[in-house]
């Protein structure tokens, strides 16, 4: 008869404290396919992410993950 121990480790993810960011625009450049905008977190956090704005009509949607923050 074999005989094992399981041992099990839960890691505790660092808490932060989360806010919703307040987008702010530093760059944008014209595209093909409309504006590329580059914004980042006004809270001061630092989070970055990149949009895409198709028509001046249409609200920007974000084309990458949140990076930083």
């Amino acid at each position: 008869m074999m005989h094992t121990d399981a041992t099990q480790t839960f890691s505790h993810p660092q808490q932060t404290i989360a806010h919703e960011h307040a987008w702010m625009l530093e760059s944008a450049h014209n595209t093909s396919d409309g504006m590329v905008l580059y914004v980042r977190c006004g809270a001061g956090c630092e989070a970055r992410r990149i949009d895409r704005q198709g028509h001046i009509e249409t609200p920007p949607s974000a084309v990458s993950r949140v990076v930083g923050g």
